[in-house]
Order: C-alpha cells, then structure tokens, then sequence
C-alpha cells in the first residue's frame, strides 16, 4: 500500500510539471490588424517612383527603367478605387550595359525608334485603374495609341509621407501594341535571332496628398 501511494505521489509529481512546462511553451499568436489606408487623393511623386522592364531573347537579356511623368492614386473607405499613371517614354534606360558604353546609346535609339515604342510619336504610355480584387489590380494600358487591359499582383502600404503602390513582376506581350520586331509571330526566318514577345515590367510608385 505504501510502495502504490509512493509512484501515484510521483505520477502527480510528472503530471504536474509536464503541465507546467506546456504551460511556459505555449506561444501566444497575436493577429496583426491590417493597416488603414486614409481616403485621399495622392499625387504620385516622379522622383522616387519608377517602372522597371526586362526583355529576354535567345542570347540573353536586357534590362531598364522608365520614369514616371505623373499620375494620381484615389483611395476610398481604405481601399484603392482609381487613378491613372503616365510614362515618359522619352526617359528609357538600359541598366545591364554601362551608360559609356556606346551600344547603350544604340539599344536606348532601337528601343525609342519605330521598331519598339516610336516614341517620336508617342511620347507616353498610360495605365489607368479601373479596379482592384483583393491584391489583384485591373486596368487599360495604352502604348503607341493602343490600350488593352491587363491585371497584376499589387501591395498598397503606408509611408511616413502617404502611400506606396508595389506592381510585383508580370509579363506583358509587345505584339498586342503593334510591337513586331523579330516576333517569332510574324517572322519565320529569324532562327536564334529572334526576341520575345513578352516582356516583364515591375514598378513603385510613391504618392503623397
């Protein structure tokens, strides 16, 4: 009797401190509440907003930026509602060859001319906002007078000065804007020469009221 009261003293014992210890292990979730973005009209700031592309062929790569003219963002009940971005297409760089390097000025004059963007006749591109599913945003895309609409992931966060608006990588095809150069769509003899007809864009906008 005396040896039974001994082990259920020390299965207590056990049960206790096995309580305890899950107890001291136990890891509290706590739910981070989603920001609130204010109601507002937020001018896009040119200076510290750009659009990066990327075009791919056999090769290799190249890669840019484009600036941006102007734009505005509306923000409604916390949510982004509208807007319309402008792209100064006068402003295409080349990142991937070095700025002194002259077939950087060469590829900036082939991507300007009226093999790519004909930027002589049309000096911007536009994206306007038509709508946004959840993280997912809509909208019409113009480049050379052609508009198509598109939708990409997108973040909307704070800043200490406004908002800022995060396009993550998507694919946009160049034949649909009349951009035909080398396209294996239209082109059977290129071979290894050809270019393709998607290419990727990325971009950030900073907006403030």
């Amino acid at each position: 009797m005396k040896k039974l009261s001994v082990i259920a003293l020390v299965f207590s014992v056990l049960f206790i401190s096995c309580k305890e210890k899950a107890k001291e292990e136990k890891v509290e979730v706590v739910t981070e509440k989603a920001q609130v973005i204010a109601d507002a009209s937020y001018s896009v700031n040119s200076e510290s907003s750009t659009l990066n592309w990327k075009g791919f062929k056999p090769t290799g790569t190249h890669n840019g930026t484009v600036a941006i003219k102007e734009g505005v963002l509306k923000v409604k009940d916390g949510k982004l509602t509208g807007g319309k971005v402008v792209f100064d297409m006068n402003t295409i760089t080349v990142l991937d060859i070095p700025a002194d390097d002259e077939y950087n000025a060469k590829l900036v004059a082939h991507l300007k001319s009226g093999d790519f963007f004909d930027v002589e006749n049309n000096s911007t591109s536009t994206f306007e906002i038509t709508e946004i599913e959840g993280e997912t945003l809509k909208g019409n895309l113009t480049i050379k007078a052609i508009t198509k609409p598109i939708q990409f992931p997108v973040t909307i966060t704070n800043t200490d000065s406004g908002i800022k608006l995060s396009g993550t990588t998507f694919k946009i095809d160049r034949t649909e804007f009349d951009i035909k150069f080398k396209s294996q769509k239209f082109f059977n003899d290129l071979k290894d020469k050809f270019i393709n007809d998607e290419f990727e864009i990325s971009f950030d906008l900073s907006a403030t009221k």
